[in-house]
C-alpha cells in the first residue's frame, strides 16, 4: 500500500495538491487540520482543558473554540505551542491511524495523508513517501495574506513555528515546487503518482 505523507509550509499549497489528488484521482485523503479541529469541538475533553489552563476567552459566546486567541497563544509561545500540540496532536494520530487501518482493510492502494506537521508531530512513520509542497517565501507571505487576511507579524510567527522548508526539503521524497502555475504544479503531481505505479 502507499501512504503519501504530502507536507509543505503553511500557505504552500498543500491544500491545492490535496484537491486535486481527491478530485482528478479520486484518492482518499486524510486531513490533520480536519482532526485537529475535531479535536477543540465545544464540550471535548481537550477544549475543556485549554479553557482550563487559558480562562473564558480562549472560548466563543457559542462555547466554541475562540481561534484567534489561540493562534495568538500558538504562535507567540513556544512553551505553551508544546503544551497545546501535546493535548491535539495524540487525538490526530490516533484518529487518522483508525481511518488508515479501514482503508487498508477496505484494499486502498493509494492514501494521502495531509499532514502540515509531519516531521514536527513525529508522524512520519505513518506514511510509506513524504511529499514537499514549497514556495519561495516571498510567495508564502503574499499567499497568507490574502487567504488569512494576516499581518507580517503574524505571518512571520506562523513560519517561524515550523521546521524551516529547506529542512523537510532534504526529508522527501518527492518534492514539489508551487512557485509558478497551477498546470505546472498539477503536471508535477501527476509525474510523482505514475513515477512509482
Amino acid at each position: 500500500m502507499r501512504i503519501i505523507g504530502l507536507t509543505g509550509g503553511v500557505g504552500m499549497g498543500k491544500t491545492t495538491v490535496s484537491e486535486y489528488l481527491k478530485t482528478r484521482y479520486k484518492l482518499p485523503i486524510l486531513d490533520a487540520d480536519v482532526y485537529a479541529r475535531a479535536a477543540v469541538e465545544p464540550d471535548s475533553p481537550i477544549l475543556s482543558r485549554l479553557a482550563e489552563r487559558y480562562g473564558p476567552e480562549i472560548l466563543l459566546p457559542t462555547g466554541a473554540l475562540n481561534r484567534s486567541r489561540l493562534g495568538d497563544i500558538l504562535f507567540n509561545d513556544a512553551a505553551e505551542r508544546r503544551w497545546i500540540e501535546q493535548q491535539i496532536h495524540p487525538y490526530v494520530r490516533h484518529q487518522m491511524t483508525t481511518d488508515l487501518h479501514r482503508l487498508v482493510d477496505q484494499g486502498c492502494p493509494t492514501v494521502v495523508l495531509v499532514i502540515p506537521l509531519l516531521f514536527e508531530a513525529g508522524l512520519t512513520d505513518l506514511v510509506t513517501e513524504i511529499w514537499v509542497v514549497s514556495a519561495s517565501q516571498q510567495q508564502q507571505i503574499e499567499r497568507l495574506k490574502q487567504r488569512d487576511r494576516l499581518n507580517l507579524n503574524q505571518i512571520q510567527a506562523r513560519i517561524a513555528s515550523q521546521m524551516p522548508i529547506t529542512a523537510k526539503i532534504a526529508e522527501a521524497d518527492v518534492v514539489l515546487d508551487n512557485s509558478s502555475s497551477s498546470e505546472a504544479l498539477f503536471q508535477q503531481v501527476d509525474q510523482a503518482l505514475m513515477g512509482r505505479d
